[in-house]
């Protein structure tokens, strides 16, 4: 293969990854649409009995085994009116409640947490993409009440792995190089 062959296809494949962090980003940016949507999809099955409470339960659990602690910021409805409530504090109040809500949440809530270490699909840093800005660690609830965690500051423990990161992708949608992104592949390092 010549040099100008071998360049023109590492330049579709950095166009091609460069396009999930651009289209997570536009994902992010509907998550509260996402979530009021959904939880009040979850909230009339309920009420209307077309589901059960366990059912949402072990759903919600087994999604933590692919997303980890996603169902709190993505879909459920009493996630999205603590949010709502949250909102009024302010945001530095906002940040410690959420540190400290998802700590005592739901079932699903206990246990996905549990799963964020473990989960298929996790917030990973590409370390020849980070430029060490600190913006993903700004907007961290977890990086900032939790002085031993950090998306991307070596030998701290990951801040998406911790109990209370509730998956909300403000970290992914804060990074200016898309160093950040949730991914599976084992290429792509966090910082631990």
């Amino acid at each position: 293969m010549s040099r100008s062959n071998a360049a023109t296809t590492a330049k579709k494949k950095k166009r091609v990854i460069g396009a999930w962090p651009r289209a997570l980003k536009r994902i992010i940016t509907w998550r509260r649409a996402a979530q009021a949507g959904i939880g009040l999809g979850l909230t009339l099955a309920l009420s209307g009995e077309m589901i059960s409470l366990g059912w949402i339960i072990v759903a919600g659990s087994a999604l933590g085994i692919v997303l980890g602690k996603f169902f709190c910021r993505w879909m459920c409805p009493l996630g999205f009116i603590m949010e709502l409530v949250m909102d009024a504090g302010g945001e530095a109040n906002k940040s410690s409640m959420m540190y400290q809500y998802f700590k005592i949440g739901c079932p699903i809530a206990w246990i996905s947490g549990f799963l964020n270490k473990h989960s298929l699909l996790k917030v990973k840093m590409d370390p020849k993409d980070c430029v060490s800005c600190g913006k993903c660690d700004k907007v961290c609830y977890i990086a900032v009440h939790d002085e031993g965690s950090s998306l991307y500051r070596a030998g701290l423990a990951n801040a998406s792995a911790h109990y209370s990161c509730s998956r909300c992708l403000k970290c992914v949608s804060a990074c200016p190089t898309g160093a950040l992104s949730l991914s599976p592949h084992p290429d792509t390092k966090t910082n631990v």
